[in-house]
């Protein structure tokens, strides 16, 4: 599902690094001292104008909360496990229109035992939500990492396992890293491998999904069955044929990563790293609910003809768009993303943490984000952090806007995620550190509170709000 949020595993590996182990002492300090619990929770909203489901117009009103807890337990002096878990819920306008004709009782599931149903009077619109099952899911999620630093700390090697799945797409994920560290651990080199292997449970939008089960008499059964299609005139018809679609026929997504990354403390004030990623994917990489209507093939309707004049407007609340194929994109995919970070130590109240990624891909898009943030350190409790973040990008190759795709082109899609726009994102957030762990809820101390809120805005009209918050707890000893 499109999240910008912003969509959903925390992964990597621990980086506690602890003073070398003097040869005439018997006592290793412990990379972690005690069994940590952080407790994350956050409220995501956005809105837009162009929805990907209803062709790349209506709808990208969405509302997603998500809670994770990461426990951190030392299982010896040099080991950490981490399992962190977690739980997002979401409910969506645009993802309700994968069914858009309310009063019906399916859903275009692959599964669905309700195709029968007769719809009776349906009406629908890309502007506002159905009644639809599709209209809200939840994503589960769980990651369990091993880590293990040597006795003198300048080598760390970790391993992690991730599971997640939602209603109709599930992923597995494997990985592990390596960090050597140098110069009296003024100086990292890190390695970090990945592998995801995902699966897709197809939801196609409505009529596709009954074409494909029916075949080119799909109007007179399921769904169709004594339901009225009209034309651009608002005259009925028995027209509509949407013979461009052909069914999936591969389900699985896989990606593969490498990431390498360099750090060096340049002087006491001055840190700065560098880091690029490989990433290769293949398989399913297209989404198959998004609708996509062609400028050379005819428009026909299902709903309240009299909004067809009014179609592209949020005046037309009673009539959809019955598409003319699914999104359909390459079947593998290479990014590169190459970045740096620099963060400056000006005196004991200010910091200033910078960021700055170069991206690219074969599918045409190029792509930069800036990213600043200056910690203010109010006093030994409380820090307060404004941030800000620029981003730009260039469109795919694959994408043009509602209604301006045609039919003998081999790949296309809708969706303004692959536009040409550039977006700002402001925040600013907060921190309370208590270093004795002074608060207590049962055999826990709590270490520190974290508050973020961030505005995003985007050129093409999306627009979102997320609000987080951290809780920090360390086991008594």
């Amino acid at each position: 599902m499109k999240k910008y949020i912003f969509l959903l595993a925390l992964l990597g590996g621990y980086r506690s690094f602890a003073q070398e182990k003097d040869s005439t002492a018997v006592f290793k300090k412990r990379v972690l001292d005690a069994t940590e619990v952080d407790f994350l929770i956050s409220y995501y909203k956005q809105d837009g104008v162009h929805s990907a489901v209803s062709g790349g117009m209506g709808s990208e009103k969405l509302t997603d909360l998500a809670s994770n807890i990461v426990i951190s337990i030392p299982m010896n002096a040099d080991d950490i496990l981490t399992v962190d878990a977690g739980l997002s819920a979401y409910t969506s306008a645009s993802s309700s229109n994968i069914n858009p004709f309310n009063g019906s009782g399916a859903s275009g599931g692959d599964d669905d035992d309700d195709d029968d149903d007769k719809a009776g009077s349906p009406y629908g619109t890309p502007w506002l939500a159905s009644s639809g099952a599709s209209a809200q899911d939840a994503l589960t999620s769980v990651t369990i990492n091993y880590s293990h630093s040597s006795d003198s700390r300048n080598f760390i090697w970790n391993a992690d396992v991730s599971f997640s799945n939602e209603y109709d797409y599930t992923s597995i994920g494997f990985g592990g890293g390596i960090a050597q560290l140098f110069n009296e651990k003024n100086t990292e080199l890190s390695l970090k491998a990945n592998v995801y292997l995902d699966q897709w449970r197809p939801i196609l939008p409505t009529e596709l999904h009954e074409y494909d089960r029916y075949g080119t008499g799909f109007l007179n059964n399921g769904y169709f069955s004594g339901v009225t299609v009209y034309d651009q005139n608002g005259v009925s018809t028995t027209g509509y044929l949407p013979s461009q679609f052909e069914d999936i026929k591969s389900v699985n997504r896989n990606s593969y990563s490498l990431s390498f990354a360099f750090s060096q403390i340049l002087t006491k004030k001055l840190q700065a790293s560098l880091f690029f990623d490989v990433l290769q994917q293949q398989g399913l990489l297209s989404t198959p609910y998004h609708r996509i209507y062609f400028a050379d093939k005819s428009n026909y309707y299902i709903g309240q003809s009299q909004y067809i004049p009014v179609y592209e407007t949020p005046e037309n609340v009673g009539v959809y768009r019955l598409a003319d194929d699914i999104e359909r994109l390459p079947d593998t995919r290479f990014k590169l993303p190459i970045g740096a970070r620099m963060n400056y130590y000006i005196n004991e109240t200010f910091k200033l943490r910078t960021y700055y990624r170069f991206y690219t891909d074969d599918w045409g898009i190029q792509a930069h984000t800036a990213n600043i943030e200056v910690p203010i350190k109010l006093n030994d409790h409380f820090t307060v952090y404004p941030m800000y973040r620029y981003y730009t990008q260039t469109e795919s190759k694959y994408f043009a806007p509602f209604e301006a795709h045609v039919s003998t082109e081999k790949y296309y899609t809708s969706d303004y995620d692959l536009s040409t726009f550039n977006a700002s994102q402001y925040g600013v957030g907060a921190t309370y550190l208590d270093i004795f762990t002074k608060a207590h809820i049962w055999k826990f101390g709590l270490k520190n509170i974290d508050f973020r809120f961030n505005h995003y805005q985007r050129s093409d009209t999306l627009s979102a709000d997320i609000v987080s918050m951290g809780f920090k707890f360390v086991m008594d000893k």
